[in-house]
């Protein structure tokens, strides 16, 4: 049953991962698009071998840092770089429509998210709680968060869902807090326990949240190495197929508002922090 489970939860992040390579290649063939009209506008030749053999150069490059097989990213380039030529030379209404100035009417909603941005670079970030942390007892730590998954596990229906995982032991690591539980699902309830875990979710804290909040897709984030897998990897894709049919519109209301408010403000204060790095280096 766990195989059949973690098969169709393989399954599914593959068709994630399939409809996400069509929307890029949309968004490449619009960019495309956009190429080929400036360099009509410019006069420019519609090929450019120099810039396809960078392209093909960089994709081999990144194919080999990801362990994927040179040869099967030059293929797939020649292909993208095959329908690019096709969609310049698509004839469009828009071939001839000149190319407008860019719009100035966002200007001052661009300045009020430069001023947000700004000022959320001040929010520490989670490791800088660290110390602060460290100073609870763990009792107390253990206590707040059993208190807070209870609710979620008082929905109706939620333990029929996870009854498959009952009894294995998952756990769950905020790396930037250097905290990390392991859970038992049991017929009176959840509980915390010592040792390791079956099967381990390790990753920052902000992630972790925008994963808790339904805000970020698990495939991407998984497939972005945001968030890591170790141990039983049948059960973790188990655990997480389970997940996926939380019926998440039953959890308690306030603690869903809570959650994402926490984890949209966890993660443009992560942004500001990066853009100001950015800026400074």
């Amino acid at each position: 049953m766990l195989s059949r489970m973690a098969l169709g939860g393989t399954r599914a992040a593959i068709d994630r991962v399939d409809d996400a390579m069509v929307i890029l290649l949309g968004g490449r063939q619009r960019l495309a698009g956009l190429a080929g009209r400036i360099k009509r506008h410019a006069g420019l030749r519609q090929t450019d071998e120099l810039r396809e053999q960078q392209v093909q150069r960089r994709a081999s490059r990144l194919a080999r840092r990801s362990g994927i097989p040179p040869a099967s990213a030059e293929r797939l380039m020649r292909l993208l770089i095959a329908e690019a030529h096709r969609w310049q030379a698509r004839p469009s209404p828009q071939t001839s429509e000149p190319l407008r100035p860019m719009a100035t009417s966002g200007l001052s909603s661009s300045r009020g998210k430069s001023t947000a941005s700004s000022l959320l670079r001040w929010l520490p970030p989670p490791r800088r709680l660290r110390p602060w942390l460290a100073r609870l007892p763990r009792p107390v730590r253990e206590r707040l968060l059993l208190r807070l998954l209870a609710s979620a596990l008082a929905a109706p229906g939620v333990r029929r869902i996870l009854e498959p995982i009952t009894g294995r032991r998952l756990g769950i690591e905020a790396q930037d807090l250097d905290l990390r539980w392991v859970f038992v699902l049991e017929a009176d309830g959840l509980r915390l326990c010592d040792g390791a875990a079956e099967a381990m979710v390790s990753g920052e804290t902000t992630d972790l949240l925008l994963l808790a909040s339904r805000l970020e897709d698990a495939d991407t984030l998984f497939f972005q190495r945001r968030l890591m897998l170790t141990g039983d990897t049948e059960l973790g894709l188990t655990v997480r197929n389970l997940l996926d049919r939380l019926p998440w519109e039953s959890f308690p209301l306030g603690s869903r508002i809570l959650l994402q408010r926490g984890a949209r403000l966890a993660r443009d204060a992560r942004t500001a922090h990066r853009h100001h790095r950015g800026h400074a280096a």
